[in-house]
């Protein structure tokens, strides 16, 4: 498996460019957050128009409160030894971060993806190599299904694939 390599280089960074990094966590997500909210009703009012039904909610990408292992009474914290640095020897500050900022900042992220493959399962069924990465955004019919003439046009494999396509050819 790749894998990105961070732990084996943190502690040989100077300690000004670790404290440098951490409001850069939060400064990407507090920009896009408004943005992402304003895609996300724009997109999933599109699909509604459309036709869309069960469509997830945003709160199915988020993990359950109690899928955590850590509470308050047991958050592990940081033993800091400086003394300007102290918010990362709070339980609060590891909280926030771990059951808050971290799970529901993926969410979003995984949910506006996923409501844009279904979008694109809906008008575009059209293979390419990444296609099958767009499972969790299957759809029951694509645009050209539903078009009888259209659907014919297809190559076959995208008239007949799963993805966006759970009819069996009725002609």
């Amino acid at each position: 498996m790749d894998r990105v390599i961070i732990g084996r280089n943190y502690i040989d960074q100077p300690a000004w460019k670790r404290y440098l990094a951490i409001p850069l966590i939060y400064a990407p997500l507090l920009t896009t957050i408004p943005f992402l909210i304003a895609g996300i009703l724009l997109v999933k009012f599109h699909l509604k128009y459309v036709g869309g039904m069960d469509i997830q909610p945003y709160w199915s990408f988020v993990p359950s409160w109690v899928s955590h292992r850590y509470q308050y009474n047991n958050q592990i914290t940081f033993d800091s030894k400086n003394t300007w640095f102290q918010f990362q020897s709070y339980r609060w500050y590891w909280i926030f971060n771990c059951k808050v900022y971290c799970p529901m900042s993926v969410a979003l992220f995984r949910y506006i993806t996923y409501l844009v493959k279904i979008v694109e399962n809906w008008w575009c069924p059209f293979h390419h190599d990444k296609k099958h990465e767009y499972l969790e955004g299957a759809v029951d019919q694509s645009f050209w299904h539903i078009h009888q003439e259209e659907k014919q046009k297809l190559h076959p494999d995208d008239r007949e694939n799963p993805l966006w396509n759970d009819e069996e050819d009725k002609d």
